[in-house]
């Protein structure tokens, strides 16, 4: 599959160098086009020479390389980053937190519905939200499964990242529609605010076999 990248920050690194290892084709974009070759370089070293290499340029070329486009800009950078490409017919994955500090709580309610608003004529699926980049880039150890929510309102654009999330060797879980993505941009706040505290979430649930 071929995927631009829209940002080159540690989302980008993570998520782009685990598709490249993959097979994927990979394009990262960026205001700085230097800075994205320069990552587009890094993942090629990290995906032991995959054939063909991650290539960098502008955020314009990463929207149009291919079917599927990540949005891995910081929240607050993400309306102004969809309005200036051309992503019409594109499957747009949000893995973006509206989040500020401290108190952990939500900067904006409904972060992918917004974008999708701006974005109009892509197909916006909200995925990748509720774990860091140093959980996706390793794959999950043998015996655990990691279940990775994702939102979205069409089928073949949710049947993409369900392929994406199962190349990092993860569960594609489907949460519903676009709607709900307000759910899972509230559940990381929940999650990040109780890891601040000293907890942990994986305590909050009671195991698969018992309901709730």
């Amino acid at each position: 599959m071929r995927i631009g990248i829209l940002g080159n920050g540690l989302m980008a690194e993570a998520l782009g160098g685990q598709w490249a290892k993959a097979g994927h084709e990979i394009f990262v974009g960026g205001r700085s086009p230097q800075r994205a070759r320069k990552l587009a370089e890094q993942l090629s070293r990290a995906s032991r020479g995959t054939q063909p290499a991650p290539r960098g340029g502008t955020l314009q070329e990463a929207a149009q390389f291919g079917p599927v486009v990540l949005l891995a800009v910081p929240a607050e950078a993400a309306i102004a980053t969809v309005q200036a490409v051309d992503l019409r017919g594109r499957t747009l994955i949000d893995c973006t937190n509206a989040i500020t500090h401290p108190g952990v709580v939500l900067a904006v309610d409904a972060m992918a519905e917004t974008i999708s608003r701006y974005a109009d004529q892509a197909r916006v699926v909200k995925a990748f939200n509720l774990a860091a980049d140093s959980v996706w880039r390793r794959a999950p150890q043998p015996g655990q499964r990691l279940g990775v929510p994702i939102c979205g309102d069409d089928r073949e654009a949710l049947d993409q990242v369900a392929v994406l999330v199962r190349d990092l060797g993860c569960e594609p879980i489907h949460a519903g529609g676009l709607q709900r993505a307000r759910l899972l941009e509230a559940t990381a706040a929940f999650a990040i605010g109780v890891w601040a505290g000293g907890g942990d979430t994986r305590e909050l649930f009671p195991p698969r076999d018992q309901a709730f």
